[in-house]
């Protein structure tokens, strides 16, 4: 499959639009903590409800190379070093039961952390594309062909992380012009390392609802 059917496949459906900045987004803030620390915020002060606690939770946010959109959705869990997916306490998680997830302040201190994909957002899976740090020549024009978006290497250290806003389908294993590529967007967790790659837009994913 060339890439342009490639890309086509993976976003030709838009999810439903994104919680707006108004009272529903309130109401579905109600009770959550900050953003960053996962403390209390002042929810009776007037206007906008704040996403964190303190000036310095804001800024430590807007320093982390996690994008936003993952950040503020309580999908995360831990991993095992057999890449397991665990609870907080480290208990059993599973990749589809919301009640095992975790926010991103719950797992910001660990190390090996991962978020649950699903509603919208996918990841695009390229393994043992990276020779010491450099991109195999196949990969390079895999990757330069996709629009910019959130790109991580992953714990291996040889393979790259794609985020991209896509509809939720079953996942795929493929070869696309020689690279072996996996596309995931819904009951799967993929490992988060905070490591963006040289290039990556740091700040918000590709794709029909890209903010």
């Amino acid at each position: 499959m060339r890439l342009r059917g490639f890309w086509k496949l993976a976003l030709d459906k838009s999810r439903s639009e994104v919680p707006s900045r108004n009272g529903s987004l309130y109401a579905s803030r109600m009770g959550k903590g900050c953003e960053q620390c996962g403390g209390q915020i002042d929810l009776l002060k007037p206007g906008r409800v704040p996403r964190f606690c303190s000036t310095r939770c804001r800024m430590a946010a807007h320093r982390a190379s996690v994008p936003k959109v993952l950040r503020e959705r309580d999908r995360w869990v831990r991993w095992t070093p057999s890449k397991r997916p665990i609870q907080v306490n480290g208990s059993p998680a599973s990749s589809t039961d919301p009640l095992t997830w975790a926010s991103y302040a719950q797992v910001r201190a660990h190390k090996r952390k991962g978020f649950v994909l699903g509603d919208g957002i996918g990841c695009v899976d390229l393994d043992h594309c990276l020779v010491d740090g450099v991109l195999t020549d196949a990969a390079h024009a895999f990757v330069d062909s996709l629009p910019a978006t959130y790109i991580e290497v992953s714990p291996s250290g040889d393979g790259l992380h794609l985020w991209f806003w896509m509809p939720e389908a079953p996942g795929t294993k493929r070869v696309v012009d020689g690279v072996s590529v996996e596309t995931y967007s819904v009951s799967r967790y993929i490992t988060i390392t905070g490591n963006p790659f040289r290039g990556s837009v740091s700040s918000w994913l590709c794709g029909p609802n890209a903010e």
